[in-house]
């Protein structure tokens, strides 16, 4: 059974890896007005329910497989939640990144 369990881990990290983090792409689209709050899971939310427009309304495309990146992405924005508070609420934190 262990066996079994890690092939399945392992299969959904690589369908993970391919499709892309629903969190990660919401957090480098930096579009105007696009929700910052549990972005990233409200993006797999909406792909899953057949939204139409997801780059126009989050500035970024879902996952290819929103349902087996739903639980990462809700990790991930629950880890992330006071740095997006602060950034919908307008506080600058002095936070940069890139190059």
């Amino acid at each position: 059974m262990n066996k079994r369990l890690a092939c399945a881990l392992s299969a959904v990290l690589l369908s993970l890896t391919v499709s892309g983090c629903a969190t990660v792409r919401t957090l480098d689209a930096a579009k105007p007005g696009a929700p910052v709050v549990y972005a990233g899971t409200r993006l797999n939310l909406y792909a899953l329910q057949g939204g139409c427009c997801a780059s126009e309304r989050f500035g970024a495309e879902p996952p290819v497989y929103p349902a087996a990146d739903l639980p990462v992405s809700a990790l991930l924005d629950t880890l992330l939640l006071p740095l997006s508070l602060a950034t919908a609420i307008g506080l600058n934190l002095g936070i940069s990144g890139g190059l």
